[in-house]
């Protein structure tokens, strides 16, 4: 699972608090990112050996050298984007969501968790759709995790706050 719980609070003071960090899945490691680079270079390097020593390699050439770059870039793209966070701290008398984005200022939600209620929206910009309320505001909440993965933080979260408020 792309997220985890932590207990924060020591364990001799009986008090409740948690800490969630949710970050988006990776699914091609460094090591993946090396061979599919390379793996792509030479695909495209190897029709060029039929025109080597002629005109047509240099009209080529240029275009071959810009698929890898291409692919390149997306990738590096989506390793940032998986830089994402959404860290939330929760306690019985505040509960505070911090998300990270690359080049972005992080955006802070705080609210009281004994008026915050989980609900999954099956209309969304995506399929079970997690939200967090407290009556004034709505927010979204792992919009990166997969269907199941949001319907399990759902239940998680849901058990927790539950915790909190006993």
């Amino acid at each position: 699972m792309p997220y985890a719980w932590q207990d924060t609070a020591p364990e001799q003071s009986g008090a409740v608090s948690f800490r969630l960090e949710i970050w988006p899945h990776q699914s091609l490691p460094p090591k993946g990112f090396v061979w599919v680079i390379g793996l792509a270079a030479t695909g495209l390097a190897l029709p060029l050996l039929a025109v080597v020593g002629t005109l047509a390699l240099w009209g080529l050439l240029p275009f071959a050298a810009l698929a890898v770059w291409a692919l390149w870039h997306a990738i590096r793209r989506s390793y940032r984007n998986g830089a994402t966070r959404e860290v939330m701290d929760l306690d019985r008398s505040h509960l505070t969501l911090t998300r990270t984005d690359p080049g972005r200022a992080p955006r802070i939600w705080q609210t009281n968790p004994y008026w915050v209620r989980v609900a999954l929206r099956q209309h969304g910009p995506v399929a079970d759709y997690l939200v967090l309320t407290d009556g004034k505001r709505e927010i979204e909440l792992g919009a990166f995790l997969s269907p199941e993965e949001r319907q399990n933080l759902h239940h998680d979260l849901d058990e927790r706050l539950m915790r909190l408020r006993t």
